[in-house]
């Protein structure tokens, strides 16, 4: 073995050995981000200063790297090109999307975690955390259930059964939802063996069906159309169900959509409905589609992804009225429950159902074992359960129904700013920490609605361009950020989507003072020249307009 060979050998032999010192490179970022988070993030982010294009060319080389180099080489390239160039998502004034500020403690904890390198796959990798997880799935159904405490008795650690399941996120879940409700439907009986050994075409041929259907309204999220796809229904079988002027599933439109499978033998696998929409974070009506999925006898799962930990709230918990009577529950405890990416969980409301997709292995996940891993479209995972904890105990209830209260209470705060500002338009009103406006300017708004729908078009059209632009801008700008969607909006043509800011208020830190100064930049960049040639050019068609009458 030559020199350099041996050299590099002890410098493998040593990171999996010997710790970075104190005051080494790497222990000096790791010691200030421990002191304090934001202040590092806040001094050490710069990310809006390139292009996408520009960082790009940082993350261009397309060979490993031939020899072994020192850790403190690998910092300096993460301090000055990764977190540098990253996004400050803790930032207060970033309200733009469902990632915010962690509690401090997370960061420790996420390093024995780390440090531990537990697989929840099986027991044999996850002694402690196996029942961990299973205490907090417990906890989370106890929340949405509210089932007697011999019924956790019962089932929380019962190795047959399952009360719901952790994974990556909102998608790996509801896939994890339908699939079980797939499998349930499709269970082996008389001289079927099952779907999971025979397949959908021999299914359908048993059921004499010409396919399954999932009904939801149209501000699903994008998981379902994923759903649909891997379990093989097809995402034309995602109906998608006309909401009504409060963003939610319009119930008679939905018993036509039913009716419309029915005629055409297709059968509803699932209804979902959707607590806390992602667009507008709006809740359907849970207790009247419980009613309706009773009704035609199908699954009824409720993606609460986003609004689950709403239930945290004693004055807010009405609002997923219904949400008990589901058969499956999706919530994302990287969303409300103000834990690090990503964690996800489904809970169903019988234990049994997860038997549905249970799976074994000779080496691992054996019949009669404790192991979750039997129960997961995931293999191998790490212990999240054990940050979800964290969080569980350390804040407690009353602790989330206080962030709970306050993002929502912030939301409305938000919404009466952008009421009183003559130049921006509320386009939904929040129901819980979400909502969503634009920039209509004060000589434009009393005009707008009587203008011919052709006019009103092109006029909206303008106005789209100035959102996204403003948008554009100011995250590219830094100092605050909001996202963009499109969406129809009750007071314009039932046919014409419009470009709107959408803003979530979870974070919080972002008081009335950010939420004023988000506003205050975005007049700031339509005073700038192009998107005052906007302005100009909707000046001429109103005036144009006029002339002609």
């Amino acid at each position: 073995m030559t020199e350099a060979a041996l050299a590099n050998l002890k410098n493998l032999y040593r990171i999996f050995t010997v710790p970075e010192a104190p005051d080494s490179t790497l222990g000096r970022v790791d010691q200030a981000i421990s002191q304090d988070v934001a202040t590092f993030l806040q001094k050490h982010i710069v990310a809006l200063e390139r292009s996408l294009e520009d960082i790009e060319k940082d993350f261009s080389a397309c060979s490993v790297p031939e020899d072994p180099t020192f850790v403190s080489d690998y910092t300096e390239f993460l301090k000055n090109k990764l977190v540098a160039q990253s996004v400050h998502t803790a930032a207060p004034g970033f309200v733009g999307h469902m990632t915010s500020a962690l509690p401090y403690f997370m960061l420790p904890l996420s390093r024995i975690m780390t440090a531990l390198n537990q697989n929840l796959v099986k027991v044999e990798t996850s002694k402690a955390f196996t029942p961990l997880e299973r205490q907090v799935l417990a906890m989370m159904h106890n929340l949405i259930y509210r089932e007697s405490e011999d019924f956790y008795r019962t089932w929380i650690h019962d190795s047959r059964h399952a009360l719901g399941a952790f994974c990556s996120g909102g998608t790996i879940a509801n896939t994890t939802a339908l699939w079980a409700a797939r499998n349930q439907l499709f269970k082996p009986q008389g001289g079927f063996r099952g779907i999971a050994e025979e397949g959908l075409f021999k299914a359908y041929q048993y059921l004499q069906c010409q396919g399954l259907a999932v009904l939801v309204s149209r501000r699903a999220h994008y998981s379902l159309k994923k759903a649909t796809d891997v379990l093989g229904l097809g995402r034309d079988n995602l109906i998608l169900v006309d909401t009504d002027d409060d963003n939610r599933i319009d119930m008679e439109k939905l018993k036509t959509a039913y009716l419309g499978l029915v005629k055409n033998n297709i059968r509803p696998l699932a209804l979902v409905g959707i607590a806390g929409t992602t667009e507008t974070g709006h809740v359907d009506p849970l207790e009247a589609m419980a009613d309706f999925a009773a009704e035609i006898g199908c699954h009824f799962h409720v993606d609460a992804a986003w609004g689950g930990p709403t239930l945290f709230s004693t004055t807010h918990r009405a609002l997923l009225s219904g949400i008990e009577r589901a058969d499956s529950v999706t919530v994302d405890a990287h969303k409300q429950l103000y834990v690090p990416m990503g964690a996800g969980m489904v809970l169903f409301k019988d234990p049994k159902t997860l038997s549905a997709i249970e799976h074994h292995a000779n080496y691992i996940l054996r019949l009669g074992s404790k192991d979750l891993g039997s129960h997961t479209l995931e293999g191998s995972r790490p212990g999240m359960a054990m940050l979800v904890h964290a969080g569980l105990s350390i804040i407690g209830r009353k602790g989330y129904e206080l962030l709970i209260d306050l993002g929502i209470e912030r939301a409305r705060q938000f919404a009466e700013l952008i009421n009183a500002h003559p130049n921006f338009e509320l386009i939904t009103r929040p129901e819980l920490n979400i909502l969503t406006y634009r920039f209509n300017p004060e000589w434009l708004q009393s005009r707008l609605p009587r203008l011919v729908p052709e006019q009103q078009l092109r006029v909206n059209q303008l106005l789209d361009q100035i959102v996204l632009e403003v948008q554009k801008r100011q995250r590219e700008a830094g100092k605050t950020f909001v996202s963009r969607t499109r969406l129809r909006a009750s007071k314009y043509a039932q046919d014409e989507q419009i470009t709107v800011f959408r803003s979530v208020l979870a974070n919080p830190l972002s008081d009335e003072k950010i939420l004023s100064a988000v506003l205050e930049e975005q007049c700031a960049i339509v005073r700038e020249t192009e998107v005052q040639r906007l302005l100009d050019q909707i000046r001429i068609l109103l005036k144009s307009t006029e002339n002609s009458l």
